[in-house]
């Protein structure tokens, strides 16, 4: 986020009015557009009021609402771990528990699937700048899809000169010694991107954030702003569409990615002033920021299939799960359920509004269910005598 403290000053200011906001409705997706030429270079200030060049006035509270709402549900049944430092990456193993990485210490836990956490080691390295409000530390986590065999635990991680990506073996209970297979990805106070995952191609996808310089966004040659796709080994893989790791950009900072029923890739990314936004993420293509923010009318750029006013979302992690995604929202302090359709989105429709403060990653269990993190520890909110914690949801 450009400005943590503006968008924490907005997101205190939506809670003294969330009483007004239906829990089973979400704000439909806008169309505040950026066209060519001039009309893009207008300000994410201008363009977030109802009086800028292209813009259109806010969404209602009722369109996109969830058809069939009774039947949506996502119920929390049971608190996993309590107590734990700004958890952020959750990698399930074979056996449906996790391993969870706390960001601002470096450490990473295991917690079951029954309940109940142990630390088991920390990550060599890491900087985190949580204590000054900001977003760097141990982010992501993924597990080799030949963890059984191969014992291979991925992190994102920020050091005092970069983000990088990491993997280390885990083995009886124990991590292994750390090896870079990534580095230089831009750093910065904010928009440090973290999200890796394994796709149904079986190669590594990794968000990086533009650290708060959005030209790095539209250069192809940086890390920055990009959603990378890579080898297990951190090389270039066939098909990319630049023959770099370079997968899609135009990206201000990604923190969740996720794919459907039909290998379709998902992506949540956070706004500045105007939109949040839930990417579908085509190779190659160019997601136009720093010159567009939420939906545009400009032919070289590809438009969010969902928006949300930045009050209302934060969007974090996602977890995809019988084509419905699930998104944390952390400035919003709500769960979004988004159902898809193909290649669209069929409604929107928010749960456990302001009941457990900012929700940072939502994670699809092997079992079904839903985890989910708090993420109030983080310096942005006032943590509650348990925080943060991880909760097992029931959801459809």
């Amino acid at each position: 986020m450009t400005s943590s403290s503006t968008r924490l000053v907005r997101a205190a200011a939506a809670a003294t009015t969330v009483g007004v906001l239906l829990a089973g409705c979400g704000g439909a997706s806008g169309a505040a557009k950026t066209g060519a030429g001039a009309t893009s270079a207008t300000s994410v200030s201008q363009r977030a009021s109802a009086t800028s060049p292209g813009a259109t006035s806010s969404p209602t509270a009722t369109a996109l609402a969830a058809p069939n709402a009774a039947a949506a549900s996502a119920k929390v049944q049971r608190r996993l771990a309590r107590g734990i430092n700004v958890p952020w990456g959750i990698a399930f193993l074979p056996n449906g528990n996790a391993l969870v990485s706390s960001r601002d210490t470096g450490r990473i836990l295991r917690v079951s699937a029954s309940g109940g956490k142990k630390r088991i080691g920390t990550v060599p390295g890491v900087a985190s700048n949580g204590a000054s409000g900001g977003e760097a530390g141990l982010l992501g986590l993924a597990v080799s899809p030949g963890f059984s065999s191969n014992h291979w635990l991925y992190a994102y991680l920020s050091t005092g000169s970069d983000n990088r990506v990491v993997r280390m073996k885990y083995l009886s209970g124990s991590l292994g010694k750390t090896h870079v297979i990534l580095k230089g990805i831009p750093t910065g106070l904010h928009h440090n991107g973290g999200r890796i995952a394994f796709g149904p191609d079986h190669l590594l996808y990794v968000t990086t954030g533009e650290s708060g310089n959005g030209a790095l966004a539209q250069r192809k040659s940086s890390l920055g702003g990009k959603i990378l796709r890579m080898t297990a080994k951190g090389h270039v893989p066939t098909g990319n569409p630049f023959n770099s790791l370079v997968y899609s950009y135009g990206h201000r900072n990604i923190e969740g990615l996720a794919w459907d029923s039909a290998g379709r890739l998902w992506a949540t990314e956070f706004g500045d002033h105007a939109w949040d936004e839930l990417n579908l993420i085509l190779p190659g293509h160019n997601y136009g920021w720093p010159a567009t923010e939420g939906r545009t009318s400009h032919a070289g750029y590809t438009s969010p299939k969902a928006q949300w006013h930045t009050d209302n979302a934060g969007p974090s992690g996602i977890a995809i799960i019988n084509d419905v995604a699930w998104i944390g929202g952390v400035t919003g302090h709500r769960l979004w359920r988004v159902k898809l359709s193909g290649t669209s989105v069929a409604s929107k429709h928010a749960f456990l509004i302001g009941k457990y403060g900012r929700l940072r990653t939502a994670a699809a269990a092997p079992d079904g269910s839903l985890w989910l993190t708090t993420s109030n520890t983080d310096h942005r909110a006032t943590p509650g005598p348990h925080d943060d914690r991880i909760f097992r949801l029931k959801v459809s």
